[in-house]
């Protein structure tokens, strides 16, 4: 679990493919210096496990499954990458609950550069789209991050905005983004829960309709 305040700007080092999936290699210096074999690092918002690691670097699997779904796809050595460590339970909550478990991807589309702050516009799935709110919260590239505007739902190409301070625009890989940077999406969990709760409530669902019948007979 993390909380999505990025603790450092690490870069792949290496990539080696493995299976149907890859093993990368991440510069870490702050990451691993208290990290152990099979801990949790948000890697640009992919929670990915230790297997091997070193004074400065970490070594994890990357599965097909993470790889189809996140910009990790075409990682490459020399990316950089934003990393956070898991939350300790005694930890404050400086962001929002953050899993690790990418929804999909988005494009950046503008970078609107502002005197104090930056706003961004980026491109999300439509199946997304019903997931992300204005003031809500949502994780880019593993960054928690309030959304500021969103799409009218009826536009045939839905998007989202949020506007990144000076601090988020140095420290994190977003503050390289232009148009065209694809970038990892994590919607708050309690929207995907809510939707999926709401999937069951239908009388044409079939396993709503089992579940009210199986009650209905005791």
């Amino acid at each position: 679990m993390f909380t999505g305040i990025v603790e450092e700007m690490g870069a792949i080092t290496a990539v080696e493919a493995s299976g149907d999936g890859v093993r990368v290699t991440v510069r870490a210096p702050l990451s691993v210096s208290d990290a152990g074999h099979g801990d949790s690092i948000s890697v640009s918002g992919v929670c990915l496990t230790v297997v091997d690691q070193g004074e400065d670097w970490f070594t994890a699997d990357v599965m097909k499954q993470t790889l189809d779904m996140s910009t990790l796809a075409d990682v490459a050595p020399g990316r950089p990458v934003n990393l956070e460590r898991a939350t300790a339970a005694h930890g404050r909550l400086g962001g929002h609950i953050v899993q690790g478990h990418i929804d999909g991807t988005g494009v950046v589309r503008e970078m609107r550069p502002g005197a104090q702050w930056s706003v961004v516009r980026i491109g999300i799935p439509n199946h997304l789209a019903p997931l992300v709110v204005d003031k809500g919260s949502i994780a880019i590239d593993g960054v928690s991050l309030t959304v500021s505007a969103v799409s009218d739902a009826h536009e045939a190409e839905q998007w989202l905005e949020v506007s990144l301070i000076p601090e988020t625009l140095a420290a994190t890989t977003l503050g390289r983004a232009e148009a065209g940077t694809p970038v990892n999406l994590e919607t708050d969990i309690l929207a995907r829960h809510v939707q999926r709760m709401l999937a069951f409530r239908t009388s044409e669902n079939p396993a709503a309709v089992a579940a009210s019948t199986e009650r209905g007979s005791r």
